[in-house]
């Protein structure tokens, strides 16, 4: 079982447990609580009937005449009323009452058993001893269902109890509510559990997602790929992420100087014989116009060994950057336009012209050095390979929804070889130029690569439908440092 799982596993556990411990304490909490609110109104009404049965006193004997029209007529009367779901038809209250010896002189329910004896009746015979008197019986025995409540007051004649006045109340009402009530808080608890066990999913995702995260980043790096350290919150997680990129910093640091210097060794190489074969071949005799040649030959060789250098610490300092801080809005119609003056001389030597279409403006963010460097490799590399002449196109617009800028260029050269397509982005990987038969120093598009990943972006070169080589960059419009 994954940790994702049981954290799941263990909410649901815990929910319906503690709800189901909830629902089963307040449902027989509700019945008491019910209880006490039925008992306070029975006695506002014992005592309010039991002072106007002692004004009916007349020789210490209560009138139950009165009583007997007002309930006749209470009871008779339709009435309707709406309590909230439930609609009330009927008065459910009795009044009975008692001489001072608990012997039964009025009944509004049971007419013709009167001079029963109610004397040990509770709420009879506490009231009697001048105590507060209730008491709850069920009229069928083991049914809770037909409990009512009784609440007795003193009637009262010069400072004498001369009887009792008890008020009774059925539960059937009360057990309406408290039943609706029940169904109520069972339904509420049933969807504050479902929505408790919905959060619970997400939230446990959002627990062990950081996990897979750096999970996923420790197996990038096992494979040699160049992924920035995930977002991994504010955890404990993050702590061990941290700790993960410095030693792969720290292990990329020493493969990474080994890797430059062996490739710095292996292209240095031959022009470091160029240059030693002239500088022998210098020390003899021969004629100036061979030696002019020769001299060419150094500062060739040499200017070929200080491109490999200046190209290989610039790319160097790319590919060790983690992110861009130096971001700035750019427009790839000023850039272009600033590159083609730069490379006027380059164009008008093999007579080359540059079309520009679509959005002149493209209007995006990023580093203006590291942008210009790579746009500067894409045109290059077009007129290196175009023939004298033709025209290099170049196309900028947006993506489909208007989040990246595209620059795209295309040339009318050779095209690209297939066994080539995989490689081109390989450092010192280059193809012969057409003109001179000459490779480049092969840095040029793993330049425009590094650039392109650091911007969140990326190059696509293929060859062009019916010839040539077609380069895509896509840069986003809106630059983010999270990744």
């Amino acid at each position: 079982m994954n940790i994702q799982t049981r954290i799941f596993a263990g909410i649901l556990i815990v929910v319906v447990i503690g709800f189901y411990a909830l629902i089963s304490w307040i449902t027989e909490d509700i019945k008491p609580q019910f209880r006490k609110v039925t008992e306070e109104p029975l006695v506002d009404a014992s005592r309010t009937l039991a002072s106007v049965a002692a004004m009916t006193v007349k020789e210490g004997k209560v009138d139950v005449d009165l009583f007997r029209k007002a309930f006749d007529d209470v009871y008779n009367r339709p009435f309707k009323a709406k309590i909230y779901e439930f609609v009330k038809r009927e008065v459910d209250f009795r009044v009975y009452m008692t001489d001072k010896k608990g012997m039964l002189i009025f009944d509004s329910r049971k007419r013709g058993e009167e001079g029963k004896d109610y004397s040990q009746w509770n709420d009879v015979f506490y009231t009697l001893k001048g105590e507060h008197g209730v008491r709850t019986t069920r009229e069928v025995p083991g049914d809770p269902g037909t409990s009512v409540m009784y609440v007795a007051s003193p009637i009262t004649w010069d400072g004498d109890i001369v009887g009792v006045l008890s008020v009774g109340n059925p539960s059937k009402a009360a057990n309406r509510f408290v039943e609706g009530a029940r169904n109520k808080i069972i339904i509420v608890a049933i969807i504050v559990a479902l929505a408790v066990i919905v959060v619970g999913i997400p939230l446990s995702r959002m627990i062990t997602s950081p996990i897979k995260s750096l999970t996923t980043y420790a197996r990038a790096v096992r494979e040699g790929e160049r992924i920035d350290l995930p977002p991994l919150g504010k955890s404990e997680i993050k702590e061990l992420g941290a700790a993960f990129e410095e030693m792969r910093t720290a292990l990329d640091g020493k493969q990474y100087v080994e890797n430059y210097v062996q490739s710095l060794t292996h292209e240095v190489k031959a022009p470091l014989s160029a240059i030693q074969g002239a500088v022998e071949l210098l020390t003899e005799d021969m004629p100036p116009d061979q030696q002019a040649r020769f001299f060419k030959n150094i500062r060739t060789e040499t200017d070929r060994i200080r491109m490999i250098v200046d190209k290989l610490l610039l790319l160097a300092s790319i590919e060790s950057k983690k992110s861009i801080h130096d971001v700035e809005n750019l427009n790839m119609g000023e850039i272009i336009e600033d590159i083609e003056k730069s490379l006027a001389p380059l164009l008008h030597e093999k007579k080359l012209v540059l079309e520009i279409k679509g959005d002149k403006k493209g209007s995006f963010e990023g580093d203006p050095f590291l942008v210009r460097q790579a746009v500067v490799n894409l045109i290059k590399n077009a007129i290196d390979f175009s023939p004298a002449g033709e025209k290099i196109e170049m196309e900028i617009s947006e993506s489909s929804d208007a989040g990246s800028i595209i620059l795209t260029v295309s040339d009318k050269g050779s095209g690209i070889p297939d066994y080539a397509l995989n490689k081109v982005y390989e450092r010192f990987y280059s193809l012969k130029r057409p003109d001179s038969g000459k490779k480049s120093s092969g840095l040029g598009l793993s330049l425009v690569k590094e650039v392109t990943l650091l911007h969140h972006g990326k190059i696509e070169l293929r060859n062009g439908e019916k010839r040539g080589a077609v380069a895509k960059l896509t840069l986003p419009v809106r630059f983010s440092r999270a990744v």
